[in-house]
């Protein structure tokens, strides 16, 4: 069997054989036509179009459309059976193989998932990380070191899902349970020891991670995000804890939680013997002394249960300090000796986190992920504290915007957070999705205005990232710096529905190079145009 399908689906080129009767049995599902059936499922998929032949089909109601109205198209594709709900078997009609019926089906989806695939994640070492921010920066810092220790390692999260050295760009946080549980598999099959993967809140809500065994799950930070999905703050908090409560059926073995915000100490109080990190005060896990900065890279000395471990780090910020240190105690937790995976720290650079565009200009430009108030409050401070250690008396040009069909209530906080650090804050279209690019910027703008005179710099409204990318650039002298924030290491932007290529890194790299040909022979950079349309706002 094809390890990989037309949806690039991640499995097992030997996939285990369970009859159906024993499905039938973990699920407790009614089967009909109620026939004795000898039956083989080798897989499980919720796409019918990326089902393979021996796979049973989950057709699942959903916001837009129900799972059954597929069911026909996954039996022609080789499903043996369909499981649904009620109103999914009346939807699918007669089909000419099985039909598990229960209510909730995607309740079992991830316990079914893993029973179907053996059970894979109990053979492997799995990390967990959740939290707002610094999820996939603390990913592949623990990656790093569990290698270091001698570990095969595999990594799952925002960027990419990487087996072996073998990337699969990711289109899903934390993929659903039916592939969660088929890379595991494949996992084993391939001979990985350990897997860091980042945990959305999405994921832990709609059971994207049940079936999932955690040895080990770590808690990075809470601040405004996802609350268009979640009802409020308490909710969101809920959905993080069910990584590390008692009686979760995903809680970790060993729970390694950031102290540093008021969540992570809720989150530890509650918790039995969890493992405590904190960058400001003294905890299982804490800083032997001020981190100190250097050529945009930092370094710092990590206390814990074995003494003092010195680290270094390619990344610069005050919150990549506390992403190190939770990074340390997690290779600890997960059996790999701080003195072996702090060294390998010191060689992780992160996609489209903090991520430095040079092309020989005079000044400092990068990409950077953050679209929260928090998230870019934080990249603006170190870009200043930066400006400040190196005794320069360079200006900070900020490009964000935000993204369509998501959270609203951040905007308005975003475009204040940016205003009151940037000399030239420069609202644009991220992702806008199905929603009024224009009214997506006014609520950022309208932020940015909540701000004193005294307190803000510049604001500009332009609607064409491409021109907001090289109007910052326009306007950068030798010494300033440029952030482009917000999309980070994505690659398209989607507007109406439609994905279209388009990838800050490049862009940004394009601009300056465009701008060192047209200022040569002169020294002032800030002096070339691009000749957008610019809305100057006061």
């Amino acid at each position: 069997m094809p390890a990989q399908s037309s949806q690039h689906a991640l499995r097992p080129a030997r996939p285990l054989s369970t009859p159906l009767p024993d499905l039938l049995d973990l699920i407790d599902a009614e089967l009909r036509p109620p026939v004795a059936t000898d039956l083989l499922v080798t897989g499980i998929e919720q796409r019918s179009d990326a089902v393979l032949p021996g796979d049973l089909f989950t057709a699942l109601p959903g916001s837009r459309a129900h799972g059954a109205r597929f069911a026909a198209d996954a039996v022609t594709r080789g499903a043996v059976a369909v499981l649904t709900d009620g109103a999914g078997a009346e939807l699918a009609g007669e089909l000419p193989v099985p039909v598990l019926v229960r209510e909730n089906p995607r309740a079992i989806l991830g316990e079914l998932s893993a029973a179907i695939y053996g059970h894979p994640s109990q053979r492997l070492r799995i990390i967990g990380i959740t939290g707002t921010s610094g999820k996939t920066t603390t990913s592949y810092l623990v990656e790093a070191g569990l290698a270091a220790g001698g570990l095969s390692t595999a990594l799952i999260g925002t960027i990419e899902t990487r087996i072996g050295g073998r990337r699969v760009p990711s289109a899903l946080t934390t993929p659903e349970a039916p592939q969660l549980h088929a890379m595991f598999a494949l996992m084993v099959e391939q001979g990985v020891d350990a897997v860091v993967m980042e945990v959305s809140s999405h994921a832990l809500t709609l059971g994207r991670v049940d079936g999932v065994r955690f040895a080990v799950g770590a808690f990075t930070n809470l601040s405004q995000d996802h609350l268009d999905f979640h009802a409020d703050f308490e909710d969101y908090f809920a959905a993080k804890r069910r990584l590390f409560e008692a009686g979760s059926p995903v809680a970790a073995g060993t729970a390694v939680v950031c102290v540093d915000d008021a969540w992570g100490r809720r989150l530890a109080d509650g918790l039995d013997a969890p493992i405590r990190v904190a960058t400001t005060e003294p905890a299982d896990w804490s800083l032997a002394g001020p981190a100190r900065a250097h050529g945009g890279e930092q370094e710092f000395t990590a206390i814990g249960p074995e003494g003092e471990t010195p680290v270094r780090l390619r990344l610069p910020g005050d919150y990549n300090i506390a992403n190190g240190l939770l990074a340390v105690a997690v290779c600890a937790a997960a059996g790999v000796a701080p003195a072996t995976a702090a060294p390998a720290l010191a060689t992780v650079d992160v996609p489209g986190r903090m991520q430095r565009v040079e092309r020989g200009q005079e000044f400092l430009a990068l990409v950077d992920y953050a679209h929260k108030p928090a998230a870019v409050e934080s990249v603006i401070a170190t870009l200043r504290t930066h400006l400040a250690t190196a005794g320069s008396r360079g200006r900070l040009a900020v490009v964000v915007g935000a993204g369509g069909d998501r959270d609203t209530g951040k905007r308005g906080p975003m475009g204040a957070a940016a205003a009151r650090g940037a000399d030239l804050l420069i609202v644009t279209d991220d992702n806008p999705r199905t929603e009024d690019p224009s009214a997506i910027r006014a609520s950022l703008v309208a932020g940015a205005q909540s701000v004193s005179d005294d307190q803000r710099g510049e604001v500009r409204d332009i609607g064409d990232r491409t021109a907001a990318i090289e109007a910052a650039v326009g306007w950068a002298h030798a010494g300033d710096v440029v952030l482009v924030a917000g999309k980070g290491h994505e690659v398209g932007q989607e507007i109406n529905g439609v994905k279209y290529p388009f990838d800050d890194r490049e862009v940004l790299a394009a601009a300056i190079d465009s701008i060192l040909r047209h200022s040569s022979g002169s020294a002032d950079n800030g002096s070339w145009s691009t000749g957008a349309e610019d809305l100057t706002v006061s």
